[in-house]
């Protein structure tokens, strides 16, 4: 009697269940995208139809299949498959898993899989106890994650598990998705009379942005949501879909790697002089919460590092429009991080403060030369050790500029800044050589030379 209520509870619950879990594949067949990874001859899917799986990381954004796709292999395996979700699963957790595992081998040459559903989660502690019983075969292990597993997994376990990475859906595929559920009699609406519209159907598509779980739960808000026509027809316009998913799903964890991936969009596209892109990357970091102060630390440094002195007004801006941010606020503020942007994307570039890192590597790694006489400090004893003795004051001489040794006598002919033929710094290069002497002319062209690209002399 209690099978049969247990049964009952269990079809009341699959019933009430989210139409994202009621829609999960059951099979290979029925699993849409990854065709890179899951297609007729590829190697995961022949080990998974062949029962023959080693250990695997499964790593990709949200609503890729990931779980999806350890269950149709827990559907498929004569191994005992085990399930540990890592945000609630701690160290004894994973002991009695292992124990349970090696008591099926033993007594019944039965294998264990061991699925940990995101396992960044798991710390250091936790990982290193899971270890040795994947190494000795205790366990085949499954691991889950939306992050970068080569930073967040260690080595160790990194090392013996096969990597496959998982990609946002296409907007193809989902719309496969939503035809497979209003087709399905059993677990989708095809016992309903559904009518979508190709615009209704188009948003949800385009809105969801390549996570299927985000199309299904909108699909199912406005199906179960919409009250039917006389004649029993439900139809989903493209208003009811505005309605069942209002705001595009974007990827970003600001501790993950979307997070780290967008600002190195955002950064290189700044480099490369791209403004709509810069726009558009930076856009995608303030829709989805980023702290704005966040992406005005990161300009800040950009001006400095990619721009400097071949447009030394760069740091200015991005200065000036930091602090009218923070007098401002938001929405108002979004203006300022749009000039500072433009601005940024647009300005000449220069990577020319880099020469202070040389100049920070020669110190830690050469010896020190000893500092010239002249530059001495004369003030306290000029008259007992003749420190400052023989400088030569610049503002004395015509241009106020004078030629004479700054640099200490072993690293003669050492250079550390080479001034660009970009923006500014072309003001700068004439400068230098205008003050060099006659004298050292001829070994500052050298200088200049040496850092001038072929094809770009004038």
């Amino acid at each position: 009697m209690s099978d049969i209520f247990d049964e009952q509870g269990e079809a009341l619950r699959s019933a009430r269940a989210p139409l994202a879990d009621r829609m999960r594949p059951a099979t290979l067949d029925e699993f849409v995208g990854q065709e890179h990874i899951l297609g007729h001859g590829k190697l995961l899917r022949r080990a998974i139809e062949a029962d023959r799986l080693t250990s695997v990381i499964l790593f990709g954004p949200p609503g890729t299949g990931k779980t999806t796709l350890a269950r149709i292999i827990a559907n498929t395996t004569s191994a005992r498959f085990v399930s540990l979700n890592a945000v609630l699963a701690g160290i004894k957790d994973i002991r009695e898993a292992v124990n349970e595992a090696k008591s099926q081998l033993k007594l019944h040459q039965r294998r264990t899989i061991l699925f940990v559903d995101e396992v960044h989660r798991f710390n250091k502690a936790q990982q290193d106890a899971l270890l040795p019983h994947v190494e000795n075969g205790t366990v085949t292990f499954i691991g889950a994650t939306t992050e970068n597993p080569y930073f967040e997994v260690i080595k160790a376990l990194v090392s013996r598990s096969r990597v496959f990475e998982l990609k946002s859906l296409s907007e193809s595929d989902l719309h496969r998705v939503a035809q497979f559920v209003l087709a399905d009699f059993g677990r989708g609406y095809g016992n309903l009379k559904v009518e979508l519209t190709d615009e209704a159907l188009d948003h949800l598509v385009s809105t969801a942005n390549g996570d299927a779980r985000s199309l299904l739960n909108a699909l199912e808000l406005a199906i179960e949501t919409t009250e039917p026509q006389a004649d029993g027809l439900i139809k989903i316009s493209l208003d009811v879909a505005e309605d069942s998913i209002q705001q595009r799903a974007v990827l970003y964890d600001k501790e993950g790697d979307a997070h780290f991936d967008t600002i190195s969009a955002f950064i290189k596209s700044l480099r490369g002089s791209d403004p709509d892109a810069a726009l558009y990357w930076m856009s995608r970091m303030v829709y989805a919460g980023e702290n704005p102060r966040y992406i005005f630390r990161r300009m800040l440094i950009f001006a400095a590092e990619d721009i400097g002195l071949a447009d030394p007004r760069a740091l200015m801006v991005a200065e000036s429009c930091a602090r009218a941010f923070d007098y401002v606020g938001l929405p108002e503020g979004q203006f300022h991080l749009a000039e500072c942007c433009l601005y940024l994307a647009t300005a000449p570039k220069s990577n020319t403060t880099l020469s202070y890192f040389d100049a920070l590597r020669h110190v830690t790694s050469e010896q020190s030369g000893d500092i010239p006489n002249p530059l001495k400090d004369g003030n306290r004893d000029s008259k007992g050790l003749g420190h400052g003795e023989g400088y030569m004051y610049p503002h004395a001489y015509h241009n106020h500029y004078v030629p004479q040794q700054y640099l200490p006598d072993a690293m003669q002919g050492t250079f550390f800044y080479q001034p660009s033929d970009v923006g500014y710094e072309r003001t700068i290069r004439e400068r230098l050589e205008y003050w060099e002497s006659r004298d050292e002319k001829e070994e500052f062209s050298k200088r200049i030379k040496r850092y001038t690209k072929p094809g770009t002399e004038e």
